[in-house]
């Protein structure tokens, strides 16, 4: 029977679930054997499951779902007893301070008691009211569910080590030469379907390719780039740098069709293409996660391509990177 009022789980409950689910037991099952509901059972293993490059300590136990429980309960409690520092971190929030921001701003005032630390304040914007006051839209990435410290999967050893990052030619690395690109997807909601958007830049004018793509599948994703990187003569296409991705999989196809050579980031470091992370933010102001990509046509992501190349840039000394990428084809015909 279902509790008729809210209680969390106890220890005893997280024992259950940690052997049920060592016996394979899907999470609906053990909510249904606990009686509690499905949502409840399914946010206790995605908050407290831990993750390992190794396989064997990665997982669910109850003795460290309970610790973890108590930790988070124990630095919500400065909330609780400040109600005054919670409506301050709250009303910053909402002007779009960061929770490092206003972390860092209570330390700087250096009022005795009135702090909290950045991961406070993180746990106060995914604490169930927090969620309730819709507190993660204020974040810069607005994610309405917190990722996990390596809750993803390292891919790098699907990446021989002579393609890594480390074996990119220095060259590449100050932008001194031109034809060296950076590649990116950019992901949209799910519920709007499969549809996204493959988005280059070249590293030294920051010039910008944007096309859809109908899903992830790696042959579909680096056909497209091939199409795209076609279109330009050969001194303009050397190198390409992306991350871990499964969608770029298929990387030796641009190599075998126009000698473009592929490079990649470290596993976890898509910083290293900062360009067309940087570049990514920017098109965000166009298309948010919230665009219905196929509702779009080619000519409209065309034109924000075009808006993009010819914005002048500081880096660029204010010149438009369709500028500079002109210059540079006219100075090599």
């Amino acid at each position: 029977m279902k509790p008729k009022h809210h209680t969390h789980l106890s220890l005893s409950e997280r024992r259950q679930i940690y052997v049920l689910l060592g016996r394979k037991v899907p999470l609906s099952q053990i909510a249904t054997i606990l009686g509690r509901h499905h949502s409840t059972i399914y946010r206790e293993v995605q908050r407290n499951t831990y993750w390992d490059d190794d396989p064997f300590i990665s997982g669910y136990f109850h003795m460290n779902a309970q610790e973890l429980y108590r930790r988070r309960r124990q630095s919500l409690q400065v909330f609780l007893r400040k109600t005054d520092l919670k409506s301050y971190v709250i009303e910053k929030l909402k002007v779009y301070w960061s929770p490092e921001q206003i972390a860092g701003y209570l330390k700087r005032m250096g009022v005795q008691g009135f702090y909290a630390c950045t991961e406070t304040i993180y746990r106060l914007i995914y604490s169930d009211e927090g969620k309730e006051l819709g507190l993660y839209r204020y974040l810069f990435k607005g994610r309405k569910n917190r990722r996990k410290k390596l809750g993803r999967k390292p891919r790098g050893t699907r990446i021989p080590e002579h393609h890594g990052i480390a074996f990119r030619p220095e060259i590449v690395a100050n932008r001194q030469t031109f034809g060296h690109w950076e590649g990116d997807l950019m992901i949209f909601n799910r519920e709007h379907g499969q549809t996204n958007l493959t988005s280059l830049i070249e590293r030294k004018s920051r010039y910008t390719i944007l096309a859809k793509n109908s899903n992830r599948r790696p042959i579909p994703v680096i056909g497209q780039i091939g199409n795209l990187l076609a279109k330009l003569p050969s001194h303009a296409r050397e190198t390409i740098t992306f991350d871990r991705g499964f969608e770029f999989l298929k990387y030796p196809i641009l190599h075998e069709k126009m000698g473009i050579r592929s490079y990649f980031c470290d596993p976890q470091s898509p910083w290293q293409k900062g360009s067309v992370e940087s570049n990514n933010n920017r098109i965000r102001r166009f298309l948010p996660r919230e665009t219905k990509l196929d509702e779009l046509g080619d000519s409209d992501i065309y034109g924000i391509s075009v808006i993009m190349n010819n914005t002048p840039r500081k880096c660029l000394g204010f010149k438009t990177p369709q500028e500079v990428l002109n210059g540079h084809l006219q100075q090599s015909a």
